[in-house]
């Protein structure tokens, strides 16, 4: 090992990795993914797609996964800073509806890994953001899940988000974040159940 540190978080199954920055006066250099130092740190993931997508600040992702083809996911932020949440939905774990955060910046470098069996989502705290994540399976639309983002049960406590909804817009809640700006969700994410929800419906 040497090009990478991986940290295993409270929640088992979810790493925090920290690539070894290379600088000198041409800029710098790091491996952001090296196969063998996450075998000996025994993460054996097969990754088969990278993304990437931007969004600007206030727009909050999630809580997604896919229900019959879950996907492990290795998250970096490339520009800006977001807060990644994942909560675990595996039903034989001892942490199971617990959750975790970590702020992930270009600065910072730090990557996150959320293995199968998690909800993810995040929450950009910067003007705009864009990210890069690898995953484990393919994207299959029908297959597309999600968990509540303030499920009260669960309890995630976003960072620089206002204590309450400020407003209500044709009977939706309208929230913002401590600076004014609006909390932006797709109709989709505004919808997800509960967990306690899910559970019951299946």
């Amino acid at each position: 090992m040497g090009q990478i540190k991986v940290s295993r978080c409270p929640i088992e199954g979810l790493y925090i990795i920290e690539p070894t920055l290379h600088r000198d006066a041409r800029g710098y250099f790091m491996e952001t993914y090296n196969q063998k130092d996450m075998q000996e740190s025994g993460l054996y993931m097969n990754f088969v797609q990278d993304n990437q997508s931007m969004s600007e600040k206030g727009v909050l992702r999630g809580m997604h996964y896919q229900k019959n083809h879950p996907q492990g996911k290795l998250i970096r932020v490339i520009r800006g800073s977001v807060y990644d949440v994942a909560v675990d939905i595996r039903r034989e774990s001892k942490t199971f509806a617990q959750w975790y955060g970590v702020e992930l910046t270009e600065e910072n470098k730090k990557e996150f890994y959320i293995p199968e069996g998690f909800a993810h989502g995040f929450l950009v705290l910067s003007d705009m953001a864009e990210i890069c994540y690898k995953v484990t399976d393919f994207h299959y639309p029908d297959d597309e899940c999600g968990l509540l983002w303030d499920d009260p049960e669960i309890g995630i406590q976003w960072p620089q988000l206002a204590e309450s909804c400020s407003e209500t817009e044709n009977g939706i809640k309208k929230y913002r974040m401590r600076d004014g700006t609006e909390l932006k969700l797709s109709d989709r994410d505004q919808k997800w159940l509960t967990l306690k929800d899910i559970i019951n419906n299946n």
